[in-house]
């Protein structure tokens, strides 16, 4: 059966996760040892014991949420069910590299390793007197409506994320995120939903981790995929390793084109559609854009194998 496996992104992290997978596989528990060794933290210790507060520092949640990405792959794997394709939802993007060929296990930590740190120092520098930039989802919007309505909104504020047909992540000034809310009220919005995140990641605020990561990136080598892989920032096939390696600068400052990702992975054929990760984000996501398919969640050992 045609599977395209979706990796979730920051956010998606919660105390505990991929504690069954580790107890389940042996291969798993390597990983953990190898990723360990690689950044320097117990990674078993970080998402088994690690509280919501420790896994919410940007720098703990990109190595934290990769890491049960790639676990929940290899159990998949172990069950028979492999990959013919790959995306990723932001940071989840990493895992789908790594799915497709593109980056090596020890290379995959490394680089999210280094770029959980450039990002976490980057949000940090971006503090001031009214408080550090945020991010809001706007509910029940088109994209097009949002970014008609942001040009009413007086300050610094971005498009960040095209989550769904109805659902738009922007990123701006604290001021600028407070003053959105009843423009967007104005423009019909069923919600609007300020979020818990440590920095506003996909817009030009983060040009100072982009140009750290890519300055960093330049000792690593990309190999050219091995299975078709979704790009956020076009939403298309990346061709090659050295475009996965130019987007991956590109993907810290650019909207997740995330529809546009959906449509092109609809249109290639696949007959299932598996959420490789913890929680449900992207199952829900999936159901907002084409409800004839469902994304099925494979995150945890129950749910991986209902599908065999």
């Amino acid at each position: 059966m045609k599977t395209c496996f979706l990796f979730p992104g920051q956010g998606a992290q919660y105390p505990g996760m991929g504690r069954d997978l580790w107890e389940n596989s042996e291969e798993v528990k390597e990983l953990f040892k190898t990723v360990s060794n690689i950044t320097g933290k117990d990674m078993a210790d970080l998402l088994f014991e690690g509280s919501e507060e420790d896994l919410k520092a940007t720098d703990n949640t990109q190595l934290a949420i990769t890491l049960a990405n790639v676990s929940s792959s290899i159990v998949l794997k172990e069950k028979g069910i492999e990959a013919h394709g790959a995306a990723g939802f932001s940071l989840g993007e990493y895992a789908a590299l790594w799915q497709a060929g593109i980056l090596g296990t020890e290379d995959l930590f490394r680089i999210v390793k280094m770029r959980g740190e450039v990002m976490e120092a980057a949000c940090n520098a971006l503090d001031g007197p009214e408080g550090r930039p945020g991010m809001a989802a706007v509910v029940g919007l088109a994209s097009a409506d949002v970014k008609a309505a942001l040009d009413k909104v007086s300050g610094t504020i971005y498009m960040a994320n095209d989550n769904s047909p109805i659902q738009t992540v922007i990123a701006g000034e604290a001021k600028a995120l407070e003053a959105a809310e009843a423009v967007m009220d104005e423009a019909g919005a069923m919600r609007y939903v300020v979020l818990k995140v440590s920095g506003p990641f996909h817009t030009p605020f983060m040009d100072g981790a982009r140009q750290d990561f890519v300055a960093n990136l330049k000792d690593f080598t990309f190999k050219d995929p091995i299975i078709p892989v979704y790009s956020n920032v076009t939403g298309k096939i990346i061709a090659s390793g050295s475009e996965a390696k130019e987007l991956a600068g590109s993907q810290i400052i650019s909207p997740v084109q995330w529809v546009a990702e959906e449509q092109s992975i609809l249109d290639d054929g696949y007959e299932r559609i598996l959420e490789v990760g913890p929680g449900m984000v992207l199952t829900g996501l999936w159901k907002s854009f084409y409800r004839k398919m469902k994304c099925q969640p494979a995150g945890k050992i129950d749910a991986i194998e209902k599908l065999v």
